[in-house]
């Protein structure tokens, strides 16, 4: 699997522990070994120009997400397609000011909404109440079953 992190956010993230986040999602969600993603770390001005050309939206977001290939979970028992999965986009500073109303650190906020921007990449949304339910869930377990291994660095 390649995973490419890109810090260009002027904020110190620790982008191996993204980096093994990320490679632990994809594997849990049975993507091909040779599947890509893209993770790219900006700044509020970059994510509130992101945010205003591609969902027309003002002001900077927490996460975007913009698949490629439209690759979706692998399934038991069947050979996964390989391809770019897409990229991810957070906002440290977004991220941040989150963590702090929900009451945890940066470093939880940012992995969440890897998590999150995943599965949009994998083809999860939220618009609807029984896709939020699953979508919800499935971040939720996953997060929870990272982290032991997390703890465990």
């Amino acid at each position: 699997m390649s995973i490419d992190i890109a810090n260009e956010s002027g904020v110190e993230v620790d982008e191996r522990e993204l980096s093994r986040l990320a490679r632990f999602v994809l594997d849990r969600m049975r993507l091909h070994p040779q599947a890509e993603l893209s993770v790219v770390l900006v700044d509020e001005k970059t994510m509130a120009e992101h945010h205003v050309r591609w969902m027309d939206e003002p002001g900077p977001t927490d996460v975007l997400a913009f698949p490629m290939d439209e690759l979706r979970p692998g399934r038991e028992g069947e050979e996964p397609p390989s391809g770019l999965l897409g990229d991810v986009v957070l906002c440290p500073q977004v991220a941040e000011r989150q963590a702090k109303e929900a009451g945890h650190s940066t470093e939880d906020e940012l992995q969440l909404l890897a998590v999150h921007g995943i599965l949009h990449l994998l083809g999860y949304d939220h618009a609807e109440p029984e896709e939020h339910q699953e979508m919800f869930g499935l971040q939720a377990r996953l997060l929870s079953e990272w982290q032991p291994l997390r703890e465990g660095r």
